[in-house]
């Protein structure tokens, strides 16, 4: 596809909200994922730790 401006490239023949919206809300939801990844990790380790250093009944 060839575009002779920015205007339609942003514009995409009409599809541009659709796309550009996808394409946010991929991006949105690709960084909550990692975000969630994170957390988890973190959450895991401190269980880890806790049950490690906790003393024998």
């Amino acid at each position: 596809m060839r575009w002779e401006s920015w205007s339609e490239f942003w514009f995409m023949g009409g599809y541009g909200l659709y796309v550009w919206g996808s394409m946010g809300m991929t991006a949105l939801l690709l960084l909550l994922e990692i975000w969630q990844a994170r957390v988890a990790h973190f959450n895991t380790l401190a269980l880890a730790r806790s049950e490690l250093f906790m003393e024998p009944e």
